[in-house]
């Protein structure tokens, strides 16, 4: 937690007011600066030689990182005050804002847990002859370099590197581990006068190679980021250049995030060889997720780290840790209350990713009118993870207004959906998709937005479901206790049984993988408890009447809560001890359909063990002369007296 927060004006360009700040973020703060990064830099390093200091510039943050190393002491924390309130058509209000920026600044994230990669520098090139060869020759002296073309007249005559020939049909896995396969593999025999020998043609050629190196300029190997996969056109030369200074560094070992913690137990994937929710499996890109029997399996090595199989699980089996959801829930409380404890009364959130977010951010504050002075943007690494509980854990924790600034890359169904599911859940909240390229549009969709007043503030405890609820009822008040309906596919809503179908045999609860289903020991019932749903359908696909329908909806009433009675029926009694098993009206149909019908129950009393308990059952059978378990009358023992009469007879 720093304690000293350094202050600039940047050359008067814009608004600082020391005192609020400091009571805004509970931290001393310098006198505020004009030219701190250049002739004023003697006091940033008597500051950052103190300790715990946070520089409100992010700008020059080199030139402070580099300061601190040379004073031999920790870098100091940054926050952008600037671009991202400070340079704006309403830079007299944005006091509360850069309030909220700082509370969200000064938080800790929590450790995410890393594994270690560990590459060899095997690297496969594969592309045209001058290119490839090219940047072999590169390469070769800081890696192991194997370069694949596919006509052998390029072969070239130095042997500094190794050359096979041969079309890549297929790769996978990703740094120190991918493995290829190659059709028409032909490797170079040594030896000999003239031209190079080459060994026979075959098919299926497997290897291994800790990288690859994709100069070949048509479609992508994998369609998402892989680690150990580098790719450039060989029509530009400096991204060729890029990727081979890039691929030199890939020898040695590595650290990668555990991207996402998976909880099997609670998988809703499938159960007794029925699918029920593939979302996740659905939505990777990258292909990292993949079925495991009734659960999933996510490969770490693959994932990319975008979230989204999170935000579209259903059960919470999957959580995104890099960050994870509590460390968001935590940005968004200390920035909205912040803001309003500065004065402020209703913010609105922009959500941006890292790279093309910031700089639209950047040039719309240096060319152009900047942000309102009202709306925060809200950094993230992947906009795939913020999902429809995110949406709906803003508004309810005081935010206006949501609003997601796309990128060229960003994965729209994925956002979509995610929105669609957040307006019906909010009855058309301010939640928009921005899809603009331009840092003037930004400004004028922003600007011009209108928003109503923000739900009272709730406190978001729990996981993506709980929180979800809890801001749902904060958003609807009054009218909390009527159900939401939802689009198809949504992870919440009830399940409707037809009573003339169902005989309660209870396949359905014995797989439902959440508890939503559940039957009474005392009595025929089938119960329900729609809080737990997860609209999976595998009590769909377990009912052998066909009596189960889904109804996407979310109840945010009590009685969800709670188990309700969704068919019932009343208890057979058996007719030898009367003991309650089983239902009447199945009983009663199996009588019909097989005493005095089927050849076993014809003719004798075997009719009535239909209408016996188990116990009862069993009974009547072992004494029955027409037991099946019935043997030959056991024979009488006999005595040394019988023995003896028998011999002198």
């Amino acid at each position: 937690m720093p304690n000293t927060l350094i202050l600039c004006d940047c050359s008067g360009s814009q608004k600082l007011d020391a005192k609020v700040l400091s009571k805004a973020c509970g931290m001393d703060c310098s006198r505020v600066h004009t030219a701190l990064c250049t002739r004023e830099l003697g006091d940033a390093a008597a500051l950052i030689k103190e300790g715990g200091a946070m520089v409100a510039c992010l700008q020059e943050r080199q030139v402070f990182e580099e300061l601190a190393d040379e004073l031999g002491v920790e870098p100091p924390l940054f926050v952008d005050l600037r671009d991202r309130a400070g340079w704006s058509d309403e830079g007299e209000k944005t006091t509360a804002k850069m309030a909220a920026l700082l509370a969200a600044a000064t938080l800790e994230a929590p450790a995410i847990k890393m594994f270690d990669l560990q590459s060899e520098g095997q690297c496969l090139i594969v592309g045209d002859a001058p290119v490839a060869l090219a940047a072999a020759a590169q390469l070769c002296e800081a890696l192991n370099v194997t370069v694949l073309l596919e006509n052998a007249e390029d072969i070239p005559l130095q042997r500094d590197f190794d050359v096979v020939i041969g079309e890549l049909r297929q790769a996978s896995g990703s740094l120190g581990q991918f493995k290829v396969t190659i059709d028409g593999l032909q490797l170079i025999e040594p030896g000999g006068r003239g031209a190079a020998r080459l060994s026979s043609p075959r098919d299926g050629g497997h290897s291994d190679c800790d990288l690859i190196l994709d100069l070949r300029g048509g479609s992508a190997l994998f369609h998402h980021k892989r680690d150990g996969y580098l790719r450039a056109d060989p029509r530009h030369p400096d991204g060729v250049s890029k990727a081979v200074i890039e691929a030199s560094q890939l020898v040695g070992g590595f650290e990668k995030p555990f991207y996402v913690a998976l909880d099997p137990h609670i998988c809703a994937h499938s159960r007794a060889g029925i699918t029920g929710c593939s979302n996740c499996i659905d939505t990777c890109e990258t292909g990292a997720i993949l079925a495991d029997g009734d659960h999933v399996s996510i490969d770490p090595l693959i994932c990319a780290g975008c979230g989204g199989c999170a935000t579209v699980c259903p059960s919470g089996a999957i959580a995104h840790a890099a960050p994870d959801f509590g460390y968001l829930l935590k940005r968004l409380v200390s920035m909205a209350d912040a803001y309003r404890e500065a004065g402020g009364k209703a913010p609105r959130l922009l959500v941006h990713d890292t790279d093309f977010g910031t700089e639209m951010i950047s040039l719309s504050a240096r060319f152009g009118r900047g942000l309102p002075a009202d709306v925060i943007p809200l950094e993230v690494e992947s906009l795939a993870g913020f999902g429809h509980a995110e949406m709906l854990a803003a508004l309810g924790c005081g935010f206006a207004a949501v609003d997601i600034l796309l990128t060229p890359k960003t994965e729209r169904p994925l956002l979509e959906n995610a929105l669609e599911l957040a307006l019906a859940i909010s009855n058309n909240a301010a939640i928009r998709l921005l899809d603009l390229a331009d840092p003037e549009a930004l400004s004028d969709a922003l600007y011009g937005q209108q928003v109503a007043k923000p739900a009272a503030p709730i406190l978001p405890i729990g996981n993506r479901r709980q929180v979800t609820r809890l801001a749902a009822k904060a958003l609807h008040g009054s009218t909390a206790d009527t159900p939401v309906p939802l689009p198809g596919g949504a992870p919440y809503g009830a399940v409707v049984v037809d009573p003339d179908k169902c005989t309660l045999c209870l396949s359905c609860v014995s797989l439902c993988p959440s508890g939503a289903l559940l039957d009474n020991e005392d009595s025929p019932q089938l119960r329900f408890q729609e809080d737990a749903c997860l609209q999976c359908g595998i009590c769909i696909g377990a009912c052998p009447e066909t009596a189960i329908q889904l109804k996407p909806q979310l109840d945010l009433s009590d009685a969800a809560l709670s188990q309700r009675v969704l068919h019932e029926e009343e208890p057979f009694g058996c007719i030898s001890c009367g003991a309650l098993f089983g239902v009447k009206s199945s009983v009663e149909r199996v009588m019909e359909k097989l005493a005095g019908i089927h050849p076993m129950f014809t003719g004798s009393d075997n009719a009535k063990l239909i209408q016996m308990c188990d116990k009862c059952r069993i009974e009547a059978q072992y004494h029955s002369s027409s037991s099946p378990f019935q043997s030959a009358p056991r024979p009488l023992p006999r005595t040394t007296d019988d023995y003896l009469k028998r011999r002198d007879n």
